[in-house]
């Protein structure tokens, strides 16, 4: 049985791999959301997507050349020589118009109004491999900037690709939240422009985790919300606000479950201290914080320093 789910593992990878080289080749741009997403899974990519419909007429994009000129391309879906530069940072996909429903019923009331803008508008949408949009903003400029879009959302995304295929392969409370997490620890390596972005999408994970939370019958559901709290509170490190984070601290209800989370505790305790260049107050937290959460504390306190 193994032998059997192993040569179907072997079978499905080689497949996509071969779409891969034949879209690629070919500089065709897929039509599948759901293959596009597991190309972009297998080559660490985020999706490029567009509306069916912004297809229709000429779609002129602005490129940097590699003399430092930027240049108007009047067609974005047409152009040869964009096309390669597209593929090799993205898995570029045009989703039908027919598929809108049934996309839009999966975030109606659970996304800001900004988010929905953003999906409905003709923009370019940079998702993540569950269809989650990277780049929400206010579309304001005449043309969009390919080189800018490639700069600040062209995410490798290999450091969290055990975390998103849990994901992929079973929504719950714990590959959400695992998830979430991950796509923060992702913001320390990541230019200081995107970081805010990618902070904005661990949310819509974070969020779906509480959800989980609430709505099912997990054991130690108040020690589980208690942690969600915490890593929206970890948040304020990465957006260089320390003294937001014991602020936050000190309001936690002391009645809350804290004793499968202090851990978790004495790294933001330890992390905003040091930050703020209070050593004699992280020392105190410090043996409570592990080896590895020491390494990505250091992280943090030089993106404060």
């Amino acid at each position: 049985m193994n032998a059997k789910k192993a040569m179907k593992k072997h079978f499905t990878l080689s497949l996509i791999f071969i779409l891969s080289i034949s879209y690629v080749s070919a500089q065709q741009w897929m039509k599948s959301l759901d293959i596009a997403q597991k190309l972009a899974l297998v080559q660490n990519k985020m999706v490029l997507m567009v509306w069916e419909e912004s297809t229709y007429y000429q779609y002129p994009v602005v490129v940097k050349s590699d003399r430092g000129r930027y240049l108007v391309i009047p067609n974005l879906f047409s152009d040869e020589e964009i096309s390669p530069l597209i593929w090799k940072n993205f898995v570029p996909v045009i989703v039908s118009e027919d598929e809108y429903a049934d996309l839009y019923m999966k975030i109606k009331g659970k996304r800001k109004q900004s988010y929905i803008d953003k999906f409905n508008d003709d923009s370019i949408k940079i998702m993540d491999i569950n269809g989650n949009i990277l780049n929400v903003n206010s579309f304001t400029e005449e043309l969009q900037n390919i080189t800018k879009i490639i700069e600040r959302y062209a995410l490798n995304t290999k450091f969290i690709s055990n975390e998103l295929t849990n994901y992929y392969k079973e929504k719950s409370f714990y590959s959400a939240y695992f998830l979430a997490s991950k796509y923060l620890d992702l913001t320390l390596y990541v230019r200081e422009d995107t970081r805010s972005k990618i902070i904005d999408l661990s949310n819509i994970y974070l969020e779906e985790a509480k959800r989980f939370v609430q709505s099912g019958n997990l054991d130690g559901r108040e020690s589980l919300l208690l942690r969600c709290e915490l890593l929206k509170i970890q948040e304020y490190l990465l957006l260089k606000r320390p003294k937001k984070v014991l602020r936050l601290l000190k309001k936690l209800d002391e009645g809350q479950n804290a004793e499968n989370n202090e851990a978790f505790l004495a790294f933001l305790y330890y992390t905003a201290h040091k930050s703020l260049g209070d050593d004699e107050e992280a020392e105190m937290w410090k043996s409570k914080v592990s080896s590895v959460n020491l390494k990505k504390a250091e992280k943090i306190i030089n993106l404060n320093i």
